[in-house]
């Protein structure tokens, strides 16, 4: 397989999916915390938001799966996308910048999340200046 230079990071906090893809080809890891916890329920008169805490060990895995891409969209339904770019941004400096998004997306099939970061590519590439 040929080196991908874009990738896609779908991730909530019980898992996360990363393509890493060209024009033609698609390559997908998925990836888990350890200590996966299903729900988290807030009561009225305790202590806490009642969310789960960041897991910075699966964060890392995230993070070390991008490593070497050139441009990375950063997507999921709650907080856990922007956790990762904030983890990014705090260890991994030279990662961060490349970081081109941080978007809401629901759950989407793997092939729609694959369509959906080959059109924000296509576009966001446009936009870069030509070297």
């Amino acid at each position: 397989m040929t080196p991908h230079f874009h990738a896609v990071v779908w991730i909530d906090h019980r898992e996360a999916k990363v393509f890493r893809f060209n024009a033609t080809e698609v390559e997908e890891t998925k990836l888990r915390p350890h200590d996966r916890q299903v729900h988290v329920h807030h009561k009225a008169n305790t202590v806490g938001s009642g969310h789960a805490a960041v897991d910075r060990d699966f964060l890392e895995k995230v993070v070390g799966s991008v490593n070497d891409a050139g441009a990375v969209l950063i997507v999921g339904p709650g907080t856990a996308k922007t956790e990762l770019a904030a983890y990014a941004a705090e260890r991994y400096p030279q990662v961060s910048q490349r970081i081109s998004a941080v978007e809401t997306v629901d759950h989407p099939t793997d092939n729609e999340l694959v369509a959906l970061a080959r059109k924000f590519f296509l576009a966001a590439d446009r936009m870069q200046p030509v070297a």
